[in-house]
């Protein structure tokens, strides 16, 4: 199962619509996709048409229980072919039920390696922090997207996002490695955006995918209303990004080594 984990530590910048709208890209192409929103926030689970008070268990219980498994927990999303695992404010407190737990940064790659429900790709949206629930994301997965939004404070955070994945890399997860970074928030008839892009490509060359991800009201609007771009605006110029960024990753695009 390929395990893409979504992540910046910066809020507001399409990490979230980016891991939805990625999720209902692969179930499109005919990947059997699994969502897990890891972010306690619970949008991710809001934006599949859950919601995540409504539900008995989440990934909280996979995380703390051991005799918790995902399968248990993953319910049907509005995305057809997504299953998702939902997220609640309840991972607000993970940290300190995990404190005492040995080998607490590989919980959720265990119970990833346990899961035996027959998925080509888990998408993790992780919460807006460098915190133990993004570590336990990034022990869990192969590889990361950083979405980054197209304004120029962005690059020091992203700066400061690599160095945490090759730390993670080193100590925890040899098999880590960044797939891209996507810019996202596009407005390519501004000067700003376009310079902000050039920089990007200029400091991280091929990391920077070459899709990137336009400022759209339909695509701000989806998440409302429990639905992909996919469903709720298919002939929008985001689902066609979205369709075409998933392209790009499923094409074969080189995987960037961080250490």
């Amino acid at each position: 199962m390929r395990t893409i984990a979504v992540a910046n530590q910066k809020g507001g910048c399409g990490k979230t619509t980016t891991a939805i709208n990625m999720a209902a890209a692969f179930a499109r192409n005919g990947a059997r996709t699994l969502i897990i929103d890891l972010d306690p926030q619970g949008h991710t689970t809001l934006g599949l048409g859950r919601a995540p008070d409504k539900l008995n268990k989440s990934i909280y219980e996979v995380l703390t229980d051991p005799r918790v498994s995902l399968s248990e927990v993953s319910v049907t999303s509005s995305e057809e072919n997504v299953s998702l695992v939902p997220g609640n404010i309840l991972l607000s407190g993970v940290e300190l039920q995990l404190a005492a737990v040995q080998q607490r940064e590989y919980v959720l790659n265990r119970k990833l390696t346990d899961e035996k429900s027959g998925y080509d790709v888990c998408i993790i949206d992780c919460a807006p922090s460098l915190s133990l629930l993004v570590l336990t994301a990034l022990v869990a997965c192969n590889e990361v997207i950083i979405p980054v939004q197209a304004h120029y404070y962005a690059i020091e955070g992203l700066r400061q996002l690599l160095e945490t994945i090759s730390i993670v890399k080193e100590r925890f997860n040899r098999n880590l490695n960044v797939l891209g970074i996507l810019l996202t928030f596009m407005e390519q008839t501004t000067l700003l955006s376009r310079q902000v892009e050039e920089q990007m490509r200029q400091l991280f060359g091929q990391m920077v995918f070459n899709t990137v991800i336009r400022k759209c009201v339909r695509l701000s609007e989806a998440p409302g209303a429990g639905k992909s771009i996919f469903a709720y605006a298919p002939r929008s110029n985001s689902a066609d990004e979205y369709q075409m960024l998933v392209k790009e990753i499923i094409n074969g695009r080189e995987q960037i080594r961080t250490a």
